[in-house]
């Protein structure tokens, strides 16, 4: 059976729409999420991006991120055809660990705790494809790297991209 690593941040939760959100309750100002294409993560808003980036040690942040929409059942289809690993580089952000368990035991009730990789790097990684928002984690990938469609991604053509989860469906269903 062929192996599937998916990314939780930016792929299955909303991490610009979170930092939209952050930024909303901080400081009384919506930004466009579509304002935000282009700039690197956290680039974008007003204030400077060490403001932006300290949201990500804000206790809830990683736990109440909105679910990508399809995801759910995309990735619940995709288990039927494939070994489904979903693979954080959580360990940049400690805090969220207990953060992302939980999300994901709220929104993905499917997938087994066996099937959950935190890690530092994705290097160590191996699968026959690999979902993901960051150039950074699919550049040493030895599968099949797909782009998913981020902000902060939107200019990078090096990698075969899927924009949403229905795309993803039809790709690898």
């Amino acid at each position: 059976m062929a192996r599937i690593a998916i990314d939780m941040d930016g792929v299955m939760a909303d991490t610009a729409q979170q930092f939209i959100n952050y930024y909303e309750q901080h400081y009384g100002v919506r930004i466009d999420k579509e304002s935000l294409n282009g700039h690197p993560e956290a680039d974008g808003f007003p204030h400077e991006k060490a403001i932006i980036r300290s949201f990500l040690f804000e206790p809830g942040f990683f736990r109440t991120k909105p679910v990508i929409k399809d995801s759910q059942e995309v990735i619940k289809a995709l288990q039927d055809k494939y070994e489904v690993f979903i693979v954080s580089a959580a360990i940049e952000f400690p805090g969220s660990l207990t953060e992302k368990i939980d999300w994901l035991q709220e929104h993905y009730p499917f997938i087994s705790w066996q099937n959950i990789v935190f890690c530092g790097s994705k290097t160590i990684v191996q699968a026959d494809y690999m979902i993901d928002d960051h150039i950074k984690n699919l550049q040493h990938f030895k599968g099949e790297a797909l782009m998913y469609t981020a902000p902060h991604n939107i200019n990078v053509t090096d990698y075969k991209r899927v924009n949403n989860w229905e795309e993803v469906g039809k790709l690898l269903l």
